[in-house]
């Protein structure tokens, strides 16, 4: 039995000697794009090293190439070699070749072995094994590899018999499908609760550079839904402060790139404008690095790697709501959000950085139906009543109403109905971006008046206006406007609900 597999072992190590001599040797250097930090990279002696150190979004990534078969290795070196070739992302290629360690010489040898007409039988056997799914990725780089030198019977025009190979099962967006990618309504309240509190502490006190730091780029994960590696490789030169006019609060900009394409030709740049609010956390961030003597291409936020900036955003991000949640969470909430909003295909690509429309579908299939959107605008979805949040500073009595300045009343008439004595607002109705009446249930400057029956004439005011949307479109209730009194209803539906439960 021994003399048997030793046989075989050398019998595999003939056929991998002799196909790493059919390829071209590897070169002196290899040369690849660090995106991260703009610079062209180089790996040394690729044939005489075990391991090649990656710059990988702003960190190094050794990349072991020590299997126990010599000319596997120099293979595995090839197909790296091959990806990077392709326009993979350096990143991409890692994942591969370090995945393709499960790959050993026997089974490469059948797959090297087999012929484009044999190849699916050989590859059931292969997929049985039930590896990680980068593993087959891996194995289908090699055989394009040989492809591309036509070697074994494979040449290019075999690609599509290559690509049709299938791999393990992998939902990559199960968590949206399940709901667990997303934050809940009472855990956006906190993070907002947080930015406005941090904004205003930013102008009236001293904070240090990493906690406005790290505010800032939580900001931009949930307001934009950039990704860590967006946010850790945002420039001074990507931000934009203007302070005019004077008497207002600024405005900041932000300019920052597309990731993941497969060509820098996909990419371009993305422009997003800072909530006015919340403008302050920039202004305090600008003072800090001007103090240092900040020059235009200096990291804003003071991370030197993406995995950096996804670690500052959950540790602050579990201080605020606990648990686990990330930066991705955030991103999926802000996709999902703007979905719900009425957004539409090309929006929500522009928005996500997507050059390709169809990417993400998904938050559409996700996306309350029109049965779940009908009952969430009359207020009676238990499920949506447990996850909203009455987010209002406190109750006012009548008489403390009447003594608060007449901008701090609010007032108006959404969708033609005059509303007014609902409560007070802690900033001004007048100085306030949202639409009054429809924005101020929920929101934490809201102080509602302690009169049950001014919020329950409300309620049934706006479901009626609900239903005049429902009946009218029939059912198509996908209009910002409905959705934002959708959530409006179940917010004074909550008022209503804490009112009934403390009075006698």
């Amino acid at each position: 039995m021994d003399q048997q597999r030793d046989h075989q072992h050398r019998s595999d190590e003939l056929v991998l000697r002799e196909i790493v001599t059919q390829l071209p040797e590897l070169p002196s250097v290899i040369r690849y794009y660090d995106d991260f930090n703009d610079k062209v990279r180089s790996i040394q002696d690729p044939s005489g090293s075990t391991n090649f150190s990656i710059y990988d979004s702003g960190r190094v990534v050794h990349v072991p190439f020590d299997q126990p078969s010599e000319h596997l290795a120099a293979l595995m070196k090839q197909v790296f070699l091959y990806l990077l070739s392709e326009d993979l992302a350096p990143a991409t290629a890692i994942d591969y070749v370090s995945a393709g360690r499960n790959i050993d010489a026997q089974v490469a040898v059948r797959l090297l072995e087999a012929s484009p007409t044999g190849v699916a039988s050989v590859w059931a056997a292969f997929l049985a094994r039930d590896l990680p799914r980068h593993t087959y990725s891996c194995a289908k780089a090699l055989l394009k590899l040989l492809s591309k030198y036509r070697l074994r019977g494979w040449s290019e025009s075999y690609h599509d018999v290559i690509s049709a190979l299938p791999l393990p099962f992998y939902d990559k967006y199960a968590v949206v499908r399940s709901g667990d990618a997303f934050i809940s309504v009472d855990d956006e309240a906190a993070i907002v609760h947080f930015f406005d509190e941090t904004s205003s502490n930013c102008a009236t006190s001293c904070l240090d550079d990493e906690a406005v730091q790290n505010a800032a780029m939580l900001l931009c994960a949930y307001q934009f839904g950039m990704r860590p590696i967006q946010i850790a490789m945002l420039t001074w030169k990507g931000i934009r402060i203007r302070y005019e006019p004077a008497d207002s609060l600024p405005t900041v900009h932000l300019t920052f790139r597309m990731v993941k394409q497969r060509s820098a030709s996909a990419t371009k740049p993305l422009l997003r404008r800072v909530k006015n609010e919340w403008t302050p956390l920039f202004v305090a961030l600008d003072r800090l690095a001007t103090m240092r003597g900040k020059k235009s291409d200096d990291r804003a936020f003071g991370v030197q790697s993406a995995n950096e900036a996804t670690r500052r955003i959950s540790s602050l991000l579990r201080s605020l709501i606990g648990g686990d949640a990330t930066a991705f969470n955030l991103r999926h909430t802000a996709a999902q959000r703007l979905v719900d909003a009425g957004a539409n295909h090309e929006e929500l690509a522009e928005f996500l950085g997507h050059s390709d429309i169809t990417t993400a579908l998904v938050y559409y299939e996700t996306s309350a139906n029109q049965a779940e959107r009908v009952n969430k605008a009359l207020g009676i979805s238990e499920i949506y009543q447990k996850v909203a949040r009455i987010a209002h500073d406190q109750f006012i009595s009548p008489d403390e109403l009447a003594q608060l300045k007449e901008s701090q009343q609010v007032g108006g008439a959404p969708h033609g109905l005059p509303i007014a004595g609902i409560g007070g607002c802690t900033s001004g109705q007048n100085v306030c971006p949202y639409n009054p009446i429809m924005s101020c249930y929920g929101c934490r400057k809201f102080m509602p008046i302690h009169d049950l029956s001014i919020h329950t004439r409300v309620l049934h005011d706006f479901r009626g206006v609900a239903r005049f949307f429902h009946d009218a479109s029939r059912g198509d209730s996908v209009s910002p406007a409905y959705l934002q009194l959708e959530r409006a209803i179940s917010e004074v539906q909550m008022v209503v609900n804490e009112l009934e439960s403390t009075t006698p």
